[in-house]
């Protein structure tokens, strides 16, 4: 398939855990009637985005807030990128992990953030997530009916080498699951997802939550999607909303073939080398 429908949910994100499901739920079945293919969360969209509450938060891998996830995308039967939550492993560490699910609920994807978000801006916003995070360490694609994507968080998305190593594993769409913050957002959000999409050549998808003038941490929202040639195919403002975007993936194919910048990589020059974990 060449055409795909993807809504990207750019919600609030509330304290309690019933209410989340319940806006999870309420969020499906509004989108029921739109016939997408995809829907896609934001990152930490089931926890308030602050260092002390991610443990406060975590759940095993297969706990309530996977399980609510996977059974709605069964029940809905959607593909869905459920942003991102904190996850217990079983020793006990704490990650920043981004689920996938099919249309009949199975995980197909699953990434935990391997850059972890440790700044300190001058004049603007501080933030260390290795206090209560740990780091992942793989490189995450999988397959869909549509064909290759690439999963990341947020932060991920900063370094150019991930990207391109998931463009080089076959990825076409690459999914971002993201909270810039007011320094960071107006400064760099969009410039990073285009420059991104047209040095590898993909759609680069990226999902907020919306802003909360009142939290600790301000998201900057402007869930975007864009294209293989750099444009900005669609951006929402700061609000609380539904996006819904037909991505034609021919598009990848027929950029790669006019400006083919991955056939050209100087291989016998340079090249990534991966090490373990990847």
């Amino acid at each position: 398939m060449t055409t795909m429908k993807i809504a990207q949910c750019q919600l609030p994100v509330p304290v309690d855990k019933s209410e989340t499901i319940a806006l999870l739920e309420r969020t499906f079945s509004e989108i029921a009637p739109l016939g997408v293919d995809f829907v896609m969360f934001p990152e930490m969209f089931c926890c308030p985005y602050q260092v002390e509450n991610f443990p406060r938060y975590a759940e095993e891998e297969q706990g309530p807030m996977w399980k609510a996830c996977s059974d709605l995308a069964r029940a809905h039967h959607v593909n869905f990128s459920a942003g991102s939550m904190p996850e217990r492993d079983p020793s006990g560490q704490i990650h920043n992990t981004a689920y996938v699910f099919d249309r009949s609920g199975r995980q197909v994807a699953k990434h935990r953030k391997m850059h972890l978000f440790d700044i300190d801006v001058r004049g603007g916003q501080r933030f260390k997530e290795s206090e209560t995070l740990a780091a992942g360490n793989a490189v995450t694609t999988f397959e869909t009916e549509f064909g290759t994507f690439g999963l990341c968080v947020c932060y991920d998305f900063r370094f150019p080498e991930l990207g391109r190593l998931m463009a080089l594993d076959g990825a076409q769409v690459i999914l971002v699951p993201a909270a810039f913050n007011m320094t960071t957002g107006p400064a760099h959000w969009e410039t990073m997802f285009r420059s991104q999409a047209l040095n590898n050549q993909v759609f680069a998808i990226g999902t907020a939550p919306a802003r909360d003038e009142t939290a600790s941490y301000i998201s900057w929202g402007h869930s975007i999607v864009t294209d293989p040639w750099g444009q900005v195919v669609s951006q929402m403002d700061e609000k609380p909303g539904v996006c819904v975007a037909e991505l034609n993936l021919s598009r990848v194919h027929d950029v790669r073939e006019q400006l083919p910048l991955l056939k050209h990589l100087r291989t016998d020059v340079y090249e990534l080398v991966r090490t373990h974990g990847a």
